[in-house]
Parts: C-alpha cells; structure tokens; sequence
C-alpha cells in the first residue's frame, strides 16, 4: 500500500504519525478546496521525527490526510471529547470551522468505505507492531506524534502550551513514564501540559493498557515549538517552512523525550 508506510526496529517503542499525510487519495474532486483539505496537517512532523528510526523505534506513518478520515478518531464516530468542539471521523469542517465541501459531507456508505479502504489498514499496522515487539521486550511504549497551531480559538482559549502531554486521564500509561516526559520537557524550559485540552485521542486510548504491557502516550505540539508560525493561514502563509536548524533545538528535545520512552520500556519498573 504506496499510503501507509511502516518502519520496523528493534527497540521497545513504537512512533505513530497519524496526521502528516496531505493525500486526498481518490476524494480529492470532492473538497471545496484542495488546500483548505490539507489545512490542518500535523505540518512537517514527519520530518520532526525523522531521527526515530535511528534510535531504532518503529514508525508507522498514514501518508492520507485527516481530511479523507482521522485515524486518530473513533471509528464508531462517538466524540473524544464531547461537549466541546472538535472534528469528526471524516471531518466536514475545518478546526476554524469552514467547511470542507460544497454541500453535504461523505454519507453513511462512504465513511463506512474509507473505514474499511484506509482505518481498518492503518490500525492492522499499528497492532501488528506492537504486537511484534510485545513478544521482544515484554513491555512497550506506543507514542502518538501530533502538532496543531498555537492559536484555534475555536478548540481552546488562548496560547496552547508547547508540550501537550496525553495519557487519558492517567488510564493509557504508567505515571513513571509520564512523569519522566514531564520532566524532559519540563527541563527544556518550555510550557508544558499533562492531559490538558489534549489527553490523547483514539489511538492513546486504544491500544494504552499498562496491566498487558502497552504504555501509550500522546505529544501534541504547539507549531511555534519548532517553526516560525504565522497567525494566519491564508495560502500566501500556509503551510509554514520547515527549516531544520530552526527545528533543531526541539528535535533535541524529542530526541531525549523518546529516549525516555525506551529507557522506561527497558527498566521494567
């Protein structure tokens, strides 16, 4: 499948990229606008994170945008967070709330075929991961790579904190692994939040189940962590240059937050 790309390593750490695809695959005629569709990308997290593999992590990338389905949501459709705003599992909306097509959005039918073509593959490759490196090391952790801009009054007030740490209330993983990504970031002198506006998504909350040896943790990052972000996102600012220097001091960051991960999967504390 030339959409879903899936690294194996050898250490007890799997990277999950949900969101970094812009492939609009064979719905692309179907958006107002192409760009608007590519909007909200987890912009250039792939690239972020490229140094994982060399750490011997096992990544599994999505190269299909969010736009055609979120594979970070539920696949039953229910709401992650219900009672505030968000997107659903094929998004008809954007996070500042423009929508995505002409008319109405993709019916029953169709979710349920972009369920099947792109979810259901994606979360095959992910267990499978995990379940190969299970039998490995016994114990293993399963990070969730996102960013999001700094600023979308319409998800949260004000300036979201660069580090947003999710465990799902404490459920999804040890408190000694995500006491150790606290104090990462906490050291880095960066803000940062545990299970704040974002406390993981589908993925986290999935596959997170500490008592069978699967520690599941979400890092959302703010943009301006590791770009130059504009405050807008009109086509003549968006998508933001990656530059890899300017990126560099939060990949050292990252470098040291994932080395945490496995450190912990090792220990067996």
């Amino acid at each position: 499948m030339d959409w879903l790309d899936v690294f194996p390593g050898k250490a007890p750490l799997v990277v999950a990229l949900p969101h970094t695809g812009t492939d609009l695959a064979d719905v692309e005629d179907r958006f107002l606008s192409p760009a608007l569709a590519r909007q909200d990308a987890d912009w250039w997290v792939d690239r972020l994170y490229g140094f994982a593999r060399d750490l011997g992590a096992t990544v599994v990338r999505t190269a299909v945008s969010r736009s055609v389905i979120d594979v970070n949501r539920d696949p039953s459709g229910a709401s992650l967070y219900p009672g505030q705003a968000t997107t659903e599992l094929c998004p008809t909306t954007t996070f500042d709330g423009a929508p995505l097509y002409p008319a109405d959005g993709p019916d029953e039918a169709e979710i349920i075929r972009r369920v099947d073509r792109w979810f259901v593959p994606y979360h095959a490759a992910l267990a499978g991961e995990i379940a190969r490196l299970r039998v490995r090391h016994g114990r293993v952790v399963l990070y969730d790579a996102h960013s999001i801009r700094s600023h979308v009054p319409r998800l949260f007030d004000g300036e979201l904190p660069v580090f947003n740490i999710g465990t799902f209330g404490g459920v999804s993983c040890s408190p000694v692994l995500s006491t150790a990504v606290q104090e990462i970031c906490g050291a880095s002198g960066q803000s940062h939040v545990l299970n704040g506006r974002f406390k993981g998504g589908w993925t986290t909350r999935n596959y997170g189940e500490p008592g069978k040896g699967v520690h599941a943790i979400q890092m959302e990052l703010a943009m301006r962590g590791y770009l130059d972000e504009p405050h807008g996102v009109d086509a003549g600012h968006w998508p933001p240059v990656f530059d890899e220097d300017r990126a560099a001091p939060m990949t050292d960051i990252l470098t040291d937050v994932l080395n945490g991960c496995i450190r912990f999967a090792v220990e067996k504390r």
